[in-house]
C-alpha cells in the first residue's frame, strides 16, 4: 500500500512540475517569476525525497537538503535585489 502513496505522490508532483513549468513561463512580473521559481524548487525537493523513499537511498536526500538551502538563500538574495531597485526608481 505505500508504494502506491508513493507512486501516485510521485506522479502528482511530476504534472505539478510541468505545471509550475507553464506558470513560469506565462508570468508577466517578476516576482511571479520568483514565486513560481520558488514553488519549482519546493516540488523539486519533494521529487527527491520522494525518490529517495523509492529506491532505498539517502543521498538524495542530502541533494534535496542541499537544494532547499540554495532555494531559501536564492529567494532572499533576489527579494532584496528586488526590494533595493523599486525603492531606488
Amino acid at each position: 500500500m505505500p508504494d502506491v502513496v508513493v507512486a501516485v505522490a510521485f506522479v502528482w508532483a511530476t504534472l505539478l512540475l510541468v505545471a509550475g513549468g507553464l506558470v513560469l513561463l506565462r508570468a508577466s512580473d517578476v516576482l511571479q517569476r520568483l514565486l513560481a521559481l520558488d514553488v519549482l524548487g519546493t516540488i523539486l525537493i519533494l521529487v527527491l525525497t520522494t525518490l529517495s523513499y523509492l529506491l532505498g537511498t539517502s543521498f538524495y536526500i542530502d541533494a534535496a537538503l542541499a537544494m532547499a538551502l540554495l532555494s531559501f538563500s536564492g529567494t532572499l538574495v533576489a527579494v532584496r535585489y528586488l526590494r533595493g531597485r523599486r525603492g531606488s526608481a
